[in-house]
């Protein structure tokens, strides 16, 4: 019992060491990233840093309860954030079983062996034929000293590896919902352009019945006829793409989503979604807590830790090993106080000579560690440079969107000043006909800057990490997202002070 006890102090020694000593290799330090503290006056002003908080349902932003459950969906039932899930919980599992170093070992081994010496052998001549049973019951015990710190270093690497997984994870289930968010708008705004399509469609169709009726009574001509009737194909013809591409998007949702068969009703009216707007004055330490960002940190924490995993190979290793059991001939012997065993020693391996490996090791992992930091300076400079591109594109295009709202209500008025002279006979069919594709085409240039003033506030979400948290009591709101109402024909579209 003694000896055990010696054996136990031993290991209790050892863990002391352990968990005492210093770790060789450098510590982490966090790198300097060199970047504007807030981005320039024109794109954001003052904010405080509670007001910056990060919003992770950001999507909700747009007031929009059939996204919202779109959303939720593809949370629950796509398989690459599935994937990405899995990968999370394997990288966590490495961790404890890197974890799992720090402290002794214990294996039970148990044997029972029976053995035959033979009788042709010179100790058999002079002895017989042996035959002998042997069981055995005991506990084996190893345990490494980590004096030099190599355990902790690994055990840190693996630390960082498992929270690198989880924000990869992260990373994927942003981008993941980003693409959703995109693809549902791309197809609302689809709605909206079929529905003024087919609106366009419906006047070229009475102007084309109003042109045969002229042609009938002698008032108008074949050509005039015919420019009608090319103008109602090739509408037509634009609004059959138009739904080609809706249908493109409403089946890469179900694939998104989990859901192959997925329908969504077209919109009933023509109203455009709008993009939520950013409260005044974005910092630019929020791209810190951007997923990507944080992985690429985490994986230059695993990266430094291995320095110090590969230099605590210049120095010895030692380690505790013992057991503590029983063996006997008989089983019923075998807890009796003569059948006990036991052993315990120290053991140590230093190195000597291996022709430079550890110092090529030592080279290697430092290499890994500059390639790490490398490529998180790549990652935060070009975190801050999305949002950037996102502020700059969601300022210039709301400018493009009043520009093109003057054109589409300059067009509608063409259009009713090309008919009401045609119809009196100050003017050609021709001039109707231009009037009809110039606020057809000023339609749709309208809803395309829309669409990509949605796919830029959608790119200020991704590139933040996630949105920003609604105003608290006292605080300035931002205004909240709305739909824009869109007339066709010869009407002009509505004043729209929401967008401008």
């Amino acid at each position: 019992m003694c000896n055990f006890c010696f054996c136990r102090g031993i290991l209790a020694l050892g863990v002391a060491l352990a968990f005492s000593g210093c770790a060789i290799g450098p510590d982490y330090q966090p790198p300097e990233t060199r970047l504007p503290e807030r981005y320039v006056a024109e794109e954001a002003g003052n904010l405080t840093d509670e007001a910056a908080a990060i919003n992770p349902e950001w999507w909700k932003l747009f007031g929009d309860e059939a996204l919202d459950r779109l959303v939720d969906q593809t949370l629950f039932q796509n398989q690459d954030l599935q994937a990405a899930v899995a990968r999370m919980e394997a990288a966590e599992a490495a961790a404890r079983e890197a974890g799992a170093d720090y402290f002794p070992t214990v294996d039970l081994e148990g044997a029972s062996i029976r053995t035959r010496t033979s009788g042709e052998t010179a100790s058999g001549k002079q002895m017989g034929v042996m035959t002998s049973t042997n069981r055995r019951l005991a506990l084996n015990i190893n345990y490494e000293f980590d004096i030099w710190g190599r355990l902790r270093r690994s055990n840190e690497a693996a630390r960082a590896d498992a929270l690198s997984g989880r924000f990869a994870r992260d990373s994927l289930r942003l981008s993941l919902v980003a693409q959703v968010v995109g693809v549902y708008l791309d197809l609302r705004v689809r709605d909206v352009e079929a529905l003024t399509t087919r609106r366009n469609l419906d006047a070229q169709a009475r102007t084309r019945d109003i042109v045969q009726d002229r042609r009938k009574a002698g008032a108008a001509s074949d050509l005039e006829v015919a420019q009608a009737v090319a103008a109602h194909a090739a509408t037509s013809a634009q609004l059959t793409e138009i739904l080609r591409q809706r249908t493109l998007a409403e089946n890469l949702l179900g694939l998104l989503a989990g859901e192959p068969g997925l329908r969504l009703e077209p919109l009933a009216e023509s109203a455009v979604p709008l993009s939520p707007l950013p409260p005044v004055g974005l910092p630019s330490a929020l791209i810190e807590a951007r997923p990507d960002v944080r992985q690429a940190e985490e994986a230059l924490i695993a990266a430094n830790a291995r320095i110090g995993v590969a230099k605590a190979a210049y120095f010895p290793v030692i380690s505790l090993t013992g057991f503590f059991g029983s063996e006997s001939a008989q089983l019923s012997d075998l807890f009796t106080r003569r059948a006990e065993i036991w052993s315990y020693g120290a053991a140590v391996t230093a190195p000597i000579f291996n022709w430079g490996r550890t110092s090529a090791r030592v080279d290697q992992a430092s290499a890994r560690q500059r390639e790490a930091l490398a490529n998180y300076q790549k990652t935060v400079q070009g975190a801050f440079r999305e949002v950037r591109d996102a502020l700059v594109s969601l300022s210039l295009l709301d400018r493009m969107e009043g520009e093109l709202r003057t054109q589409f209500s300059s067009a509608g008025d063409a259009l009713r000043l090309a008919n009401a002279r045609y119809e009196v006979g100050y003017s050609g069919f021709l001039e109707v006909l231009d009037s009809q594709r110039t606020l057809n085409n000023a339609q749709l240039q309208y809803l395309a800057a829309r669409r990509n003033r949605l796919f830029s506030a959608i790119d200020l979400f991704k590139a933040l990490g996630g949105g920003w948290r609604e105003a608290e009591e006292g605080e300035t709101p931002p205004p909240p997202p709305q739909t824009t109402p869109v007339q066709t024909g010869a009407e002009t579209p509505a004043n729209d002070t929401a967008d401008s």
